[in-house]
Order: structure tokens, then sequence, then C-alpha cells
């Protein structure tokens, strides 16, 4: 996910838009350490909080700063990998929540491992009810991992997948071309 949002930061900055990313995922350390990282070595500012403070509190803050200082995209990485977690899913609605108070929610990706199996369209769809989810981010699509489960979870939240991670580099996502992604689960490796 982390990876994800530095990545999409660099495809919009690198077209000329003006981007903020913030750090939300605030109970993970090392994943505000990582976007910071990212956000400094492809220029894109990063708001961050202390460790373990209130990710929608953050969340706010960012949205404020995105619209008084004019940026075009504001990419809030949240937390998000243990979604049997009622109190994380209570706080991602919360997070989009207060973000609405300030400026219109646009895009909600849901971030799925192209390596994952089944659990992936349980884990969207309940990204999905706390969320809701508006596109789907498919990653680690660069070796042996073909990600097919991401037309199961295309096809059981009934929205698009909108980007695909290829790969480690910070500009190794690229839109969903639907054609190449269907030759490549056909074609031997």
């Amino acid at each position: 996910k982390t990876t994800s949002a530095a990545k999409l930061a660099h495809h919009y900055s690198s077209q000329g838009h003006s981007v903020l990313l913030a750090a939300a995922d605030t109970f993970r350390a090392a994943a505000v350490d990582q976007l910071q990282t990212w956000g400094e070595r492809i220029g894109v500012p990063v708001m961050r909080g202390p460790s373990n403070s209130d990710p929608a509190a953050l969340a706010f803050d960012a949205a404020t700063r995105a619209r008084n200082e004019n940026f075009d995209i504001l990419i809030i990485d949240t937390a998000g990998r243990l979604h049997t977690k009622n109190n994380l899913m209570d706080e991602l609605s919360k997070v989009k929540r207060v973000i609405e108070k300030v400026t219109p929610v646009n895009e909600v990706l849901f971030v799925l491992d192209g390596t994952t199996g089944q659990n992936g369209i349980s884990q969207a769809k309940v990204f999905g009810e706390s969320a809701g989810v508006t596109g789907i981010i498919v990653t680690k699509i660069d070796g042996s991992a073909r990600g097919g489960i991401a037309l199961a979870t295309e096809r059981e939240l009934k929205v698009p997948i909108k980007f695909i991670g290829t790969g480690e580099s910070i500009s190794d996502i690229g839109a969903f071309d639907a054609e190449k992604f269907v030759a490549n689960l056909v074609t031997e490796p």
C-alpha cells in the first residue's frame, strides 16, 4: 500500500500535478518512515504525525492543507492489512468522513497484492463496506504472479481495476490495460 501510494504520487507529479502525500498509517512507524523517504526521493511533500497519533486527525489536517495550498491531488496512505479487525475498519470509515468535511473524496483505491489468493476477495469486500472502494490497484505483477484474483475481486466489488504495479521501481505503475492483462494471464511464463 505505502509503495503504491508513493508510485501514484510519482505518476501524477510526473504529469505536472501538484501532489501531497499523507502518512496516515500511524500505527506502523515503518510505513510513515517509508512514505517520508519516498516523498523525499520524488520531491513530493509528506504530512506525518507522531507515532500512534489519530489517523483521522492527520487526514483532516492533510485535506485542509491540500485545499488551502491548492494541491491538485492528495493521496492518503492508511492502515489496512488487518481487515478482520473491526476497530481498523471503523477507523477507515472515520478517516473518509473527516476528509469529506473539508473536501469530497474522489477515489478510494483498494491495493490488492497480485500474489494473494481468495483472501483478497474477502479483504476487498470488507474494505468496500467500510470505505466505499471505487477502484483497485493490483500490485506485484512482476514475476510469476499473474494477478488472476484481481478479475474475481473486480467482479465481486463491481469496481474497476485502475492501476497495475509491475515492479519495485517508483515508475513501475501504470493505468490498467485489460487486453495486456488478460494476455499475460493466458501466456506461459
